[in-house]
């Protein structure tokens, strides 16, 4: 079947009411469910394959995740599927209002190859849950992955409810070329103001899950040790290669020296003293990608690490100090294991460094000083982030997760990501028993004196 073909099916499926009802909806999430559950150990395999994860991280971070989306959407859908009741306004008594969340049709998800599964998976349940057939795009740089995700929606639906269309670039742009009732993009800046204008083209509406530089800021007040070891938690995950991961380290210049020997201690500690020998140490996605992080390290700025091995495709932990604002560095997204660090003398210098730049999608800050922490939340701008801790906050079904500005647009998780994947439509429902004679002509001054009353 090609894309356009593809496309019409599921909309002729759509129409057909067939995804709407609570239960067709919850079968479908079970279906899902004991789906993943059965090929868990598949999964596991194909990432480690594409991106050498271990098993334990591959739970941890993908399959468990999805898992744990799973049971909260099911567990809650019933109620987030009711019609919600508003207040009626005086001057349309006597009446009903409500809102109806409606699907929008028909989805395009596409997902990114640094967390294949979770990336790809968690957006399908929203669609589903809010009762939309839905197109799947993985990734082209984890095959793999994209193999097992096409394996297991095959078995689960049939093409005209959910499908996945593999390939490069040439399928993403006939992709782009069909009019969709919503996209839901995770990737890069670049490729997601391609999305966005494309599907302008259609009046598309879009979700997009992009990323940024996310800075880490750290003051004198922080607890050193433990924001060490959550810093280098957060930015090793995935050997770097994770859309909120700590982008660059801007530390009070007092503690930094203490800091750096702290960072080198955790990064031993969990890696090994020379991790491109350690065998759960994941690697690059690609050679290209590979490349383009070793070209980022600065060896006249290396404080430990800086060596790559192009025949595993892994990189060294790297820290770089004495970083300019206008290193190579610091010129783009690194996404590898690279931590540029940079100092201050006041917290307001931090604060207006990460305010002069493209605002990032996660923020991290170390500090006990609750005056600092207030600064942060209520003046610099950012999708989400954690305080005195990294990653961590985009773990959890509820609470949205987004970004802004030029990190993203709209957010998903739980809740939100059934709204997401829903049209809140409003209603009011008026009784015939009797009519206000107000609003209608002809318009008398006693007409006039009413509605001021009213509309007020």
């Amino acid at each position: 079947m090609d894309i356009q073909s593809l496309v019409t099916a599921q909309r002729a499926y759509f129409n057909t009411g067939a995804t709407l009802s609570l239960s067709a909806r919850k079968a479908a999430l079970k279906r899902l469910r004991e789906a993943i559950k059965a090929r868990e150990a598949d999964i596991s395999a194909a990432l480690q394959t594409d991106l050498n994860k271990s098993p334990t991280e591959s739970y941890m971070c993908e399959t468990g995740l999805t898992l744990s989306e799973l049971s909260f959407v099911d567990r809650r859908l019933g109620r987030w599927m009711r019609d919600r009741p508003h207040l009626t306004p005086l001057a349309q008594f006597p009446a009903r209002s409500f809102t109806v969340q409606e699907p929008y049709g028909v989805a395009l998800i596409m997902s990114p190859w640094n967390y294949p599964f979770l990336l790809t998976i968690e957006p399908l349940i929203g669609a589903i849950a809010a009762g939309n057939c839905a197109v799947v795009k993985p990734s082209a740089y984890s095959p793999a992955v994209s193999a097992v995700i096409r394996e297991m929606l095959a078995d689960c639906f049939p093409p005209e409810f959910v499908a996945v269309v593999e390939g490069g670039r040439a399928e993403n742009q006939a992709l782009l070329d069909q009019k969709f009732d919503y996209i839901f993009f995770t990737g890069g800046v670049a490729v997601g103001r391609e999305v966005m204008a494309r599907a302008a083209r259609h009046l598309t509406p879009v979700t997009l899950e992009l990323g940024g530089k996310s800075p880490c800021i750290v003051d004198a007040t922080a607890q050193l040790d433990l924001a060490a070891k959550r810093l280098v938690f957060g930015k090793l995950l995935n050997c770097g290669q994770t859309c909120v991961a700590p982008d660059y380290l801007l530390i009070d210049r007092r503690v930094k020296d203490r800091f750096l020997a702290y960072l080198r201690k955790w990064t031993v500690a969990m890696y090994g003293s020379e991790a491109l020998d350690n065998q759960g140490y994941v690697r690059m996605v690609n050679r290209k990608h590979f490349d383009r992080v070793m070209g980022l390290i600065d060896q006249s700025k290396v404080v430990f690490g800086g060596k790559g091995d192009p025949g595993t495709l892994k990189i060294q932990p790297t820290v770089l100090d004495g970083v300019s604002p206008d290193d190579p560095v610091m010129r783009e997204e690194i996404f590898g294991p690279v931590l540029p660090v940079l100092t201050f003398d006041r917290v307001e210098e931090a604060l207006e460094f990460v305010n002069s730049r493209p605002h990032p999608l996660a923020l991290y800050l170390f500090s006990q000083d609750k005056r600092v922490q207030r600064l942060f939340l209520r003046r610099a701008l950012f999708g989400g982030g954690c305080i005195n801790d990294t990653i961590i906050h985009l773990a959890t079904s509820r609470m949205a997760f987004g970004g802004v500005g030029s990190s993203g647009m709209g957010s998903y998780h739980g809740k939100d990501s059934f709204n997401t994947f829903s049209h809140r439509k409003g209603i009011v429902s008026k009784s015939a028993l009797f009519d206000l004679p107000v609003r209608y002509a002809p318009y008398t001054p006693a007409k006039k004196k009413l509605l001021r009353l009213f509309l007020r």
